[in-house]
């Protein structure tokens, strides 16, 4: 692989070639997640409730990894691109350390706080007991998940996007596959249930894992993980967590927003929170694929960045831009025309599949106009500015979606709710085309 492809290679192929691997590694990995839930709900529907209450917490696991990973990569790929290798090797060793203890500290605290945290949403005691055992399950494998994805960012911040598409589609598969094997035991399996399929997810995280570990002692790559870069350079662990921490905070938000809009709902029925669960499943299958893209841009900006390409960096945002658009329209689209048979992937009670319909079709009207906060808030990253990117997420899900959504639920009941995601995503799509204008211009 030539040493400086990321800022000689024309925009439009590099991106594509960057992003495609990640495209199709995220499609899987949004299939795992509809045919996992697609899974859970045939064991019951108290069952899929409870994934969709246990679902924000394991959302913060994920968000604590792949933040801080987001930060590994924006510090190397500056590096790399600055041709300062050896704190590029630092970087990723103290990345290794830190996320290390990182997936012990969240193992033992989100499995220690789950009783009490179900408990603020349902009385249920078959929901909270599915519950607890699917998340001391699941939890157990947050070092996996932490390690995995600090793996995942080293190779994406080098470059090697297909080593990256390869790992995460061998978890994804072997999820796929042992689902059904583990939650309704066949062959000489016996019938794990729920817990099924959090062993189901937990085997995958693993074996991502292990695929990574296997390319990096076979196949080394530019960046190098010694003993002798783990120098706790204070400056060098400040850029990590100055883009980190904001990077998960923001995809931490989604989580508080679930819980937020679950006690919403809550005051009108159980079916609400079940549709809201459905949503954000189904959305996963539109936006990581628009969380591809970004995962392909934002290396090659960093890179750019540190090597003073300034004009490369603006067309690689424009053309991001343009094609996460492209997606959200096929989205929209899709959500406008079969939201019925979406929702029945899930539920066939009437009820569900009428409000589910409902909450589709009037949330897709801001699919569209989010590819602008989208792609600012993934530029930001690449750019090493954690703040403003954070500031475009807080806007997004918190400071705006959530008082839309309390005072709109009670003029319009369970339908204000829904509105409010629209009228969010408008709001923020112009908040974040000035920021990030003005950070460019800053930098």
């Amino acid at each position: 692989m030539e040493k400086h492809f990321m800022k000689e290679k024309p925009v439009f192929p590099l991106l594509l070639s960057m992003a495609i691997p990640m495209v199709l590694s995220m499609l899987v990995n949004s299939l795992y997640n509809i045919v996992d839930s697609y899974f859970v709900a045939k064991i019951s529907e108290d069952a899929m409730t409870a994934l969709s209450l246990v679902f924000p917490v394991q959302n913060l696991i994920n968000a604590v990894g792949i933040g801080f990973g987001i930060g590994i990569n924006a510090v190397i790929a500056f590096y790399l691109g600055a041709d300062q290798q050896v704190k590029a090797d630092q970087a990723a060793a103290l990345g290794v350390l830190f996320a290390f203890v990182h997936g012990i500290v969240l193992t033992v605290g989100c499995i220690a706080v789950m009783p009490v945290f179900l408990r603020l949403f349902t009385a249920d005691e078959t929901v909270l007991r599915l519950g607890l055992r699917y998340a001391r399950v699941a939890f157990a494998f947050s070092l996996m998940v932490s390690l995995g994805v600090t793996f995942e960012k080293i190779f994406q911040a080098a470059g090697h996007m297909k080593v990256s598409m390869f790992s995460m589609i061998c978890g994804c598969v072997a999820n796929i596959v042992l689902d059904p094997v583990l939650i309704f035991g066949l062959g000489p399996v016996p019938r794990m249930g729920i817990d099924g399929a959090a062993l189901a997810t937990g085997i995958g995280q693993t074996l991502t894992l292990a695929v990574y570990l296997i390319f990096y002692f076979a196949r080394p790559i530019c960046v190098q993980i010694r003993r002798a870069s783990l120098i706790l350079d204070k400056s060098l662990i400040r850029k990590l967590y100055a883009v980190g921490i904001p990077a998960a905070l923001n995809l931490a938000l989604p989580s508080i927003l679930i819980s937020s809009l679950n006690a919403v709902l809550s005051v009108y029925s159980e079916v609400y929170i079940f549709v809201l669960g459905i949503y954000f499943k189904l959305q996963t299958f539109l936006y990581l694929p628009a969380n591809g893209m970004i995962q392909g841009m934002r290396p090659l900006v960093g890179y750019n960045y540190g090597a003073g390409e300034q004009k490369r960096v603006g067309q690689l945002y424009r053309t991001v831009l343009c094609l996460i658009g492209a997606i959200m329209v096929v989205g929209t689209g899709i959500c406008l025309l079969l939201p019925g048979q979406l929702m029945r992937l899930f539920s066939q009670s009437p009820e569900i599949i009428a409000a589910g319909e409902t909450a589709l079709r009037i949330i897709s009207a801001g699919f569209v106009v989010s590819a602008v906060s989208v792609t600012s808030s993934g530029a930001l990253e690449g750019l090493g500015k954690g703040i403003p990117s954070f500031v475009i997420s807080l806007c997004r899900y918190l400071l705006l979606l959530l008082p839309a959504a309390f005072l709109l639920s009670r003029v319009l009941g369970p339908e204000g709710v829904w509105h409010a995601f629209w009228i969010a995503e408008a709001v923020t799509a112009g908040i974040s085309l000035v920021i990030y204008r003005r950070v460019v211009k800053g930098t």
